[in-house]
């Protein structure tokens, strides 16, 4: 069993910067593939993206050259660096964690509000 909870979410205005952390509990953290979702109000959840064990990410072209999402193993900890912020990126982020890169997400953190004012 792993537990993520979310951390470090707020209120930004367009253009700045915040950084969100997903501390997991459990010592198989180096083990999952660990991935951020973002829900809009009124939209269906998506990928925001992720980390392979090996340090390999992916990202969804909205946030390309803007987000980043760095792993720290020692801290059992993953990062979603969220700089440029735009009114569109407000939504309720989740991080998740899962087994491989193309299968179903185990376990969701509870989820933590960005919203970002124009």
């Amino acid at each position: 069993q792993v537990q993520l909870v979310e951390s470090g979410g707020g209120l930004v205005q367009a253009g700045g910067s915040l950084r969100l952390s997903c501390a997991a509990s459990g010592r198989t953290f180096s083990s999952y593939v660990m991935a951020w979702f973002r829900q809009a109000p009124g939209k269906e959840r998506e990928l925001v993206g992720h980390i392979s064990t090996l340090g390999n990410t992916y990202y969804t072209n909205s946030v390309k050259g803007r987000f980043t999402i760095p792993r720290d193993n020692a801290k059992n900890t993953v990062y979603l660096q969220m700089n440029s912020l735009k009114p569109e990126d407000t939504a309720v982020y989740y991080c998740a964690a899962k087994r491989g890169l193309y299968s179903d997400v185990d376990y969701w953190g509870q989820g933590t509000q960005v919203t970002v004012s124009s």
